[in-house]
């Protein structure tokens, strides 16, 4: 019977991450092909430099204690209550630091309206803290559907006003309120909605139990915003802010569904993998289980955007951004290497070895800076490409490393992939030869799709794939 809950939890969580997720997306699609049609890309670029500074900064805001909560078995209301004390004071720290440290930013860069737009968007970091814990103990209790509501309310508002700001030529102040709207509604609305509060408590004792853990999430995602977002930096400095404007537009559209995938993935399944982690012979049937589901989406679903990616930019901005599609290319096929290496590195998670996701990261890094510092002087594109080829490097060590934590063969995780892979190879051969089936983009990429998905299930259940099955049944039999 516990079984089964756990099962049906899991399934309910994978649902609502999904339509979440989706939902999401497709209200960021819409709202970014107005700003992208309506924005310079000089306006683009000028933001991106301040969302470098916003990523590094919002690190400290969380330094990895929701991770670590919901890697502990029973956390209590003090434990709650001391890390979002503690996330709060920080993020109040922090915005003060870089309120005072704005005026420095335009200088180095040369914009003076960087330091206004700097100290309102840096807004977000006590904003975004003041709903850490709410949405973590959601995604604890995989009671996720309050969170995609949330999500979904706040991106439809901040998306109007998004567009109604770009609409009438407030260029990069419309991208800045949107993001500060986006996340002053979802901390209304969950605070709104959970009816958990704060006890007046704080523990440094409970908040160093916290540490071993949130340590080893923060240093990790601390090097991986540096191998992150190094890249803009550099653009930005050593060519110009059109060519980051280009580079932020061809990251921000794949990292729509790389990010999708990481994170549904990671709220689904690490809360399920850190429950069943003292029972190996069920934890293993679980890592088996996630690492084919994985696969059975992130294959079919990144190749298939590489190869409607032309079309698909023209669709949503004619020829204005032309210059992005190789760039995004490149980037998805990227983001199926970056998307495995979070979900190994959440088995990692699951079974405590932190230390490992510290190494992992360290290692990542040193690839990603050595591969820009040899293609920084070939060129926009050549960087990309450097990119992809450290991450690829970086999903091999990652690989062993989860093989190593598991105390499994590291063959084992890619026989559970290596299917799906051959799938959607045979798949979306066929929808390659259709690239000029028509001068209108709409239908070429409609009977792409569309011819992928049918070839792609038929074989699936051809081969009577378990996967599928569940995925199907749980739609149409509520099983």
């Amino acid at each position: 019977m516990e079984k089964r809950s756990l099962k049906l939890r899991t399934a309910h969580s994978f649902k609502w991450n999904t339509i979440d997720k989706i939902s999401t997306q497709l209200i960021y699609a819409i709202t970014g092909i107005v700003l992208a049609n309506n924005v310079s890309k000089s306006d683009f670029g000028i933001v991106g430099i301040i969302l470098v500074f916003q990523a590094f900064a919002s690190l400290f805001v969380d330094s990895g204690f929701s991770s670590a909560l919901i890697q502990r078995h029973a956390p209590d209301s003090k434990d709650y209550s001391t890390v979002f004390f503690f996330n709060l004071g920080v993020s109040v720290i922090v915005y003060a630091i870089l309120y005072f440290m704005s005026p420095l930013i335009g200088n180095f860069f040369g914009y003076e309206e960087l330091t206004l737009l700097s100290r309102v968007m840096f807004l977000t970091f006590v904003l975004n803290a003041l709903a850490i814990v709410q949405t973590n103990r959601l995604m604890k209790q995989m009671t996720v559907r309050l969170i995609a509501i949330s999500n979904i309310v706040a991106l439809s508002i901040s998306g109007a006003l998004g567009i109604v700001l770009a609409l009438n030529g407030y260029g990069a102040w419309s991208l800045v309120w949107q993001s500060v709207t986006l996340s002053g509604l979802k901390s209304i609305i969950l605070w709104s909605c959970v009816k958990w509060r704060p006890m007046l408590y704080f523990s440094f004792r409970r908040l160093k139990s916290f540490f071993k853990i949130g340590a080893g999430v923060m240093t990790t995602s601390f090097m991986n915003t540096v191998s992150q977002n190094i890249y803009p930096l550099i653009i930005g400095t050593t060519l110009n802010m059109v060519s980051l404007g280009v580079y932020t537009q061809a990251e921000k559209w794949s990292k729509m569904g790389i990010m999708s995938m990481s994170q549904t993935l990671n709220s689904t399944f690490l809360p399920l993998l850190s429950e069943i982690n003292t029972d190996r012979e069920r934890f293993l049937r679980g890592i088996a289980k996630t690492n084919r589901l994985c696969s059975y989406i992130v294959f079919p679903v990144f190749t298939l955007l590489v190869l409607i990616a032309t079309p698909l930019f023209h669709i949503l901005f004619s020829d204005k951004w032309d210059d992005a599609i190789p760039l995004f290319q490149i980037l998805v096929i990227r983001g199926i290497f970056n998307v495995l290496t979070l979900h190994y590195n959440n088995y990692i998670l699951a079974v405590g070895r932190a230390k490992m996701l510290v190494s992992s990261e360290f290692v990542k890094d040193i690839v990603m800076i050595a591969a820009l510092a040899i293609t920084v002087t070939y060129g926009l594109e050549a960087i990309v490409w450097g990119q992809l080829a450290a991450s690829a490097v970086c999903w091999v060590y990652t690989l062993w490393l989860a093989s190593k934590a598991l105390n499994i063969a590291p063959h084992t995780l890619i026989v559970h992939a290596l299917p799906y892979v051959c799938i959607t190879v045979i798949s979306l051969i066929p929808a390659a030869y259709m690239l000029s089936v028509s001068a209108n983009a709409l239908i070429t990429i409609t009977i792409q799709i569309v011819s992928a998905i049918i070839i792609y299930m038929s074989i699936n259940a051809l081969l009577k794939s378990k996967i599928q099955a569940d995925i199907i049944n749980y739609i149409f039999r509520k099983q």
